[in-house]
C-alpha cells in the first residue's frame, strides 16, 4: 500500500485522466493548451534523482508515451516537457502540446495569458480521448 497523496495544488488545478504503471496522468485545467501532468505514484518525491534507476526509466518511458500520444491527438507543432517544481514541490512532469499560433509561442506558457478552465463536460471528453489514445 502506498502513502502517495497528490499535492493539493495539483489536485485543484487538474482533472484525472488515468493511471499508468508509475504515474498518474492529469489534465491541466487550462484549455488554452493541451497540457498533461505526470505524477509518480510514490510518496514524498521531490526530484527525479530520488527515483530508483528502474523508476527513472519507467518515468522516461511514460513521458515518451504521453508525449507521442498527445502530439498525435492534437497535431502539435512542438512538445514541451518540463519538471520545475518551484511552486509545487511534489515531483511532477508537464507535457504540453504547443502550436506556432498559441498565445505564448515561442516562449513558455506560464503566466502569458490567464488560464481558460475547461467546462466539466469538455474536460471529461478530452480526458476520455487521451485515455483511449493511450490504451491503443
Amino acid at each position: 500500500m502506498s502513502d502517495f497523496t497528490l499535492h493539493l495544488q495539483l489536485a485543484n488545478d487538474t482533472h484525472t485522466v488515468m493511471r499508468l504503471d508509475l504515474c498518474h496522468v492529469l489534465l491541466m485545467n487550462d484549455s488554452t493548451y493541451p497540457w498533461l501532468i505526470l505524477v509518480p505514484n510514490l510518496p514524498d518525491l521531490r526530484e527525479m534523482h530520488d527515483l530508483t534507476p528502474r523508476d527513472q526509466a519507467q518515468l522516461m518511458a511514460e513521458i515518451t508515451l504521453v508525449s507521442r500520444c498527445l502530439e498525435r491527438l492534437v497535431n502539435a507543432d512542438k512538445m514541451n516537457v518540463a519538471a520545475l517544481g518551484n511552486m509545487v514541490p511534489q515531483l511532477h512532469v508537464h507535457v504540453i502540446a504547443r502550436f506556432d499560433k498559441d498565445p505564448a509561442w515561442p516562449g513558455p506558457v506560464w503566466g502569458k495569458v490567464p488560464a481558460v478552465p475547461y467546462t466539466q463536460s469538455a474536460a471529461e471528453d478530452f480526458a476520455a480521448s487521451i485515455k483511449a489514445a493511450l490504451l491503443t
